[in-house]
C-alpha cells in the first residue's frame, strides 16, 4: 500500500476536489441570487398558459384532438395537406400550423382553428391547475405585478379557465392569445408586444414564463427576461438546449422568493 505523505500538497487531488466543489458551490449561489432578481425585479408578468398556469388537455387528450382536426380535414377531402407524420401527430397544433402553411389565411384555416378552439373550451371543464400556480399568480397580483396571459391558445378558454378558478380579475382585460393570423403564433412575439402595449410596460421589467422554446424565442424577440417552467426533465432538456437561462421545475421555487422578498 502506498502511503501519501502528509503536509500541505497545493496541488494534490484533495486540493482539486476541494476548489472544484467551491467552485461549483459559488456558481449555484450565484446562479441562485440571478433566478431570485429576475424575479423580484418584474413588474410585468406575461403567462403562457398551457403548462405554467394549467394542463389544458390533462383529462381532455390532446391527441385525441390532433386526431379529430385530422379527420375533419379528411372530410372536407383534404387529407393530402397533411404528410403521414402530420396525420398521426399527438399535438394538434402542428396539424394547424401545417395546414396554415399550406393554405395561409384560407377559409379553410379560419374553419379548422374554429374547430380547435372548441375543443380547447370543452378541455377547460378537465384541466389541470398547475401546482402553486394558483398561489403564484394571486401572490404577484397582490404585491403590485401586472398580469397578462401571452398564449398559443384560445383567448376564450385561457379566460374561461381562469374565472373558474377565480384568478380571471388578476388578468381581465389582458389575456392575449391565438388569432386567425396564425403567423403570429409564438416564437412570433406578436401576443407579447400586444400586452406590453396595453400594460404600459418596459419590456427590461417584465418577466415571460413559459414551458416551450417557442416562448423563450418570442421572449427573446421582445426584449422580455425568460423563466423556463420544466414540469420533467425532457421539458428541462429542451428549454436549456434552447438556450434559457433561468429554468425551474416547481412553481414553489418563485412562491418561495415571493414570500421572501415582499
Amino acid at each position: 500500500m502506498v502511503r501519501r505523505p502528509l503536509g500541505n500538497h497545493h496541488h494534490g487531488p484533495e486540493t482539486l476536489l476541494v476548489t472544484s466543489d467551491t467552485a461549483q458551490t459559488d456558481a449555484v449561489a450565484t446562479q441562485t441570487a440571478n433566478l431570485r432578481d429576475t424575479i423580484t425585479r418584474a413588474r410585468f408578468v406575461l403567462f403562457d398558459f398551457d403548462g405554467p398556469v394549467c394542463r389544458l388537455f390533462a383529462g381532455h387528450s390532446a391527441e385525441t384532438v390532433a386526431r379529430d382536426l385530422v379527420e375533419w380535414l379528411e372530410l372536407q377531402g383534404m387529407r393530402g395537406l397533411l404528410t403521414p407524420e402530420e396525420r398521426v401527430h399527438p399535438d394538434p397544433m402542428v396539424v394547424l400550423h401545417a395546414v396554415d402553411r399550406r393554405r395561409p389565411q384560407s377559409d379553410l384555416v379560419a374553419e379548422l382553428e374554429a374547430r380547435f378552439t372548441q375543443q380547447e373550451l370543452k378541455a377547460v371543464a378537465k384541466a389541470w391547475p398547475t401546482p402553486y400556480a394558483d398561489a403564484v399568480i394571486r401572490t404577484w397580483s397582490a404585491v403590485g405585478a401586472r398580469l397578462a396571459i401571452t398564449t398559443n391558445n384560445s383567448p376564450g378558454a385561457a379566460a374561461r379557465y381562469l374565472e373558474t378558478r377565480g384568478l380571471a380579475e388578476c388578468f381581465t382585460p389582458n389575456i392575449y392569445g391565438r388569432t386567425q393570423d396564425l403567423h403570429h403564433l409564438k416564437p412570433d412575439p406578436h401576443c407579447l408586444n400586444r400586452a406590453l402595449n396595453a400594460l404600459g410596460a418596459d419590456p427590461s421589467k417584465a418577466l415571460m414564463i413559459g414551458d416551450a422554446p417557442s416562448d423563450l424565442y418570442a421572449a427573446e424577440r421582445a426584449g422580455v427576461p425568460f423563466l423556463g417552467y420544466a414540469r420533467n426533465e425532457r421539458i428541462e432538456k429542451r428549454l436549456r438546449d434552447a438556450g434559457a437561462e433561468h429554468v425551474v421545475g416547481s412553481l414553489k421555487t418563485v412562491l418561495r422568493v415571493l414570500w421572501a422578498d415582499f
